[in-house]
């Protein structure tokens, strides 16, 4: 029992994560799926509480800037600057690249990054790109529930091949006994 909390912990920790954790586990002689699952649900947990963080963030700013912005309106500033009206057409390519990235470049993202770069700066890049919450949590779950699973077959059957009884005399198994 200890192990399976060890590996939720572990798998939990940014530079750590599931891809790394759970073949290291099935190496040291746990069982793939409780593995697995143990792995997929920390890691899950903490991806998922840092893109609620990062869009309470962006609420939060938004909110902040429409304020700014009425407070400005209210003093009496009724002529912009050339420098406002030059950021206010970068903002609307801004929002057309947004949609594009939305529409095609999230599931790549969250598909390739937890491999590339991690799963928790994937899932904060694809959130300070401007995706939706919801977006970025489902990609994101799928992609965590794709590495795991091709890391806990890929590690299964590696060590049972090269090793064949590894559940047997396993590192962890001895670690917890």
């Amino acid at each position: 029992m200890v192990s399976y909390l060890l590996v939720f912990i572990l798998a939990a920790i940014p530079l750590l994560e599931l891809v790394t954790v759970v073949p290291l586990a099935i190496i040291g002689g746990l069982p793939p799926v409780p593995v697995s699952i143990m792995g997929f649900l920390g890691n899950a947990l903490t991806v998922i509480l840092l893109i609620v963080f990062v869009d309470r963030v962006k609420v939060w700013m938004k909110a902040r800037k429409k304020k700014r912005k009425e407070v400005t309106e209210h003093i009496g500033e009724e002529y912009k600057s050339s420098e406002e009206a030059i950021a206010e057409q970068g903002s609307k390519k801004e929002k057309r690249a947004r949609v594009l990235f939305n529409k095609y470049g999230l599931p790549g993202l969250m598909i390739l990054g937890p491999i590339i770069v991690g799963s928790h700066i994937t899932a904060f890049m694809g959130m300070s790109f401007g995706s939706k919450r919801r977006s970025v949590s489902g990609w994101m779950l799928v992609s965590l529930g794709l590495w795991t699973i091709v890391s806990a077959v890929a590690a299964s059957y590696g060590v049972t091949f090269l090793i064949p009884n590894v559940e047997e005399n396993g590192f962890f198994i001895r670690l917890f006994q």
